[in-house]
């Protein structure tokens, strides 16, 4: 019996040991690697870059063949270290043998240098890292264009000397585009038949399926309730059953495919009962009725424009297209008609007149809803912003960054990034009738798009034009439904709003919930939108101390590890360790454990214990919580 307790401590220890390498396996290399953006921000005074060489006219269409390692500052080690590196500038070699990428780490140091011996060991270790790194994120496909994206990406990069990143592996981009349209995990069956196939064209395949598919017009109705405040307020503003039907229609034009002018055009001209007629809440979600507020929200909804900023005189112009707006309640509660009322906005001084956002001033014909008038202008294909505000606006929801960043704040003084890219996805749209898949096709299909987020400069000041992918922590909703998914288990629910009003869903996708002031503690931890201003800023998806806790230590964390029925079922369902920790890696990062990975994993998968350890651990890494 003493015995036997003896081997069990030594046995516990001994796995605890295993689990200290694994968390440092899976979550020490991207933080001193730099692959993702938060571990980037956090370890960016302990790291420096060197500058990236200027790209030759060939190195777009060829495949990369050097580019520059991060190293430890020199001030951190020592006197013998600063000397052996103040000329030392190393650098990764690539070499693409059988498809792999071999890493090799070498510097320059001049001769006579001292190098301390935990350098060397230090340097090595980082080798090792980089070359497991780069054959987990890249491709050793070339990189090269594929449509107009590419041709205004690549062109603005050449000109500015900066060398753009090599395309993304299957299994990046797999888990990439699932998570970009559909806002949902990959699972592992899909996940192994998207790597297991060998057709050349399996990513375009992909993307068309994954527009197709119904979670693309939840996750994508999603963001658009964020940008048009859908959400139940009590007592004012929307009623439960209208945020429900206003999210209905909104869901609907996506899935759809409505075009964009006509989605807009909807919103802007319609009247009825904000529960018969769900366009109208484009009105009835604003907290103020006056024109002028309503006139601030549809230039910033539609136009990316901050009013608030413009000069008075045509801030008050805009207001007049929207000063007969009517609002008229029902008899039944929270029912109200959105109408026009000839009354309001009639001076009796002769013909009414507005002022365009360009500064034109028109007259508004009698008896016509000045609505339609402004609708008409700003729909048109010549409207400087309007085609343009939606391209941005969904570049910015692909890429975590606008052409013009932030995507709500175009103005003179906050250029794009990129005219001629901006500029060719609103001629595109536009062309296209406002097709709006055919925009998020064309995108996805992009090499800019598709490119690791392996930096090869290591400039910061390269991230606006695109150069490399920007890893960004996923939305609160999409993380929740991802851990839901993993453990086999569902969500509760709550709202400030009671029951039967506000229907709380059971075992429903946070990203298809209709209803803003639906919530649960873990969203508004993860920085959820409160859906008050219509804002980008408002949703929050950076990592704070307290999620990283939550994730850690929570008992709403590891009961759904303990609970669920995922991990068991992986557990029943496989017939050896290897098998185990394939499934594990599949489910919660959409790629196969590396070799060293399949080491550790095999040492946990021996039961169901084991199994939820690692599942915790690798639902704690930077690779699980970041797009990249």
């Amino acid at each position: 019996m003493i015995r036997t307790r003896t081997e069990r401590v030594r046995q516990r220890k001994h796995r605890h040991q295993v689990m200290l390498r694994l968390l440092m396996l899976a979550v020490v290399p991207p933080l001193l690697s730099g692959v993702l953006f938060w571990a980037m921000t956090q370890v960016k005074g302990d790291l420096k870059s060197s500058v990236a060489t200027p790209v030759e006219p060939s190195a777009v269409s060829q495949p990369r063949r050097e580019r520059v390692a991060r190293n430890a500052r020199p001030e951190s080690r020592g006197p013998a270290a600063q000397v052996a590196t103040r000329d030392a500038k190393p650098f990764v070699r690539e070499v693409r043998e059988s498809g792999l990428t071999v890493v090799d780490l070498s510097s320059s140091g001049s001769r006579g240098d001292v190098v301390e011996p935990a350098v060397l060991t230090a340097r090595r270790e980082e080798s090792t890292r980089e070359q497991t790194l780069v054959g987990v994120f890249e491709s050793p496909m070339p990189l090269h264009g594929h449509n107009r994206v590419d041709d205004a990406v690549f062109e603005k990069l050449f000109k500015l000397g900066v060398q753009p990143a090599g395309l993304c592996s299957d299994e990046v981009f797999l888990r990439r585009v699932y998570i970009d349209v559909t806002g949902t995990l990959p699972r592992a069956h899909e996940a192994r038949a998207f790597l297991r196939d060998n057709d050349e064209r399996k990513r375009e395949k992909l993307i068309d399926e994954l527009l197709q598919r119904d979670e693309y017009a939840d996750y994508w109705a999603m963001k658009w309730c964020d940008i048009l405040r859908v959400k139940a307020e009590f007592p004012i503003n929307l009623w439960p059953n209208a945020a429900q039907a206003y999210h209905r229609w909104i869901r609907t034009a996506i899935r759809d495919n409505m075009p964009y002018d006509q989605f807009v055009r909807e919103m802007l001209t319609s009247s009825g009962s904000n529960f018969r007629t769900p366009q109208v809440n484009f009105y009835r979600a604003m907290q103020s009725k006056e024109p002028e507020a309503i006139a601030k929200t549809v230039a910033l909804t539609f136009m990316a424009s901050r009013a608030e900023k413009w000069p008075p005189e045509k801030l008050a112009g805009m207001s007049q297209f929207f000063a007969s707006v009517g609002f008229k309640p029902t008899g039944e509660w929270k029912e109200e008609i959105i109408y026009f009322d000839r009354r309001q906005g009639d001076s009796g001084n002769g013909p009414r007149k507005g002022m365009l956002p360009t500064g034109r001033v028109i007259e508004i014909p009698p008896n016509t809803d000045p609505r339609f008038v402004f609708t008409d202008w700003l729909v048109n294909e010549n409207n400087p912003w309007f085609a343009r505000a939606i391209a941005n606006r969904t570049w910015f929801w692909l890429f975590g960054r606008g052409i013009v960043d932030p995507p709500d704040d175009v103005r003179a003084d906050n250029p794009a990034t990129n005219q001629e890219l901006l500029n060719s996805l609103a001629d595109e749209l536009v062309s296209s009738g406002y097709d709006m898949k055919g925009l998020l096709r064309l995108i996805l299909r992009s090499s800019a798009y598709q490119l690791s987020c392996v930096d090869p400069s290591g400039d910061e000041h390269a991230a606006p034009y695109f150069a490399s992918y920007m890893p960004r922590r996923h939305d609160a909703e999409v993380l929740i439904d991802a851990i839901c998914q993993i453990t086999g288990t569902s969500e509760t629910y709550m709202s400030i709003i009671p029951e039967p009003f506000t229907f709380l869903p059971d075992r429903q996708r946070a990203i298809s919930i209709p209803d803003g002031s639906i919530t649960s503690s873990f969203l508004e931890i993860f920085g959820r939108p409160p859906r008050d201003t219509g804002m980008h800023s408002e949703r929050n998806n950076q990592l704070t101390a307290g999620q990283s806790l939550h994730l850690l230590n929570s008992n709403h964390i590891r009961d759904k590890l303990k609970k669920g029925r995922g991990l068991a079922n992986i557990t029943k369902r496989s017939i050896n360790t290897t098998q185990k920790a394939e499934q594990i890696y599949l489910t919660i990062l959409s790629r196969y454990p590396t070799e060293d990975e399949m080491l550790i994993a095999n040492t946990w998968c021996q039961d169901v214990e084991g199994t939820r350890e690692l599942a915790w651990a690798l639902i704690n890494t930077d690779e699980f919580l970041f797009q990249h």
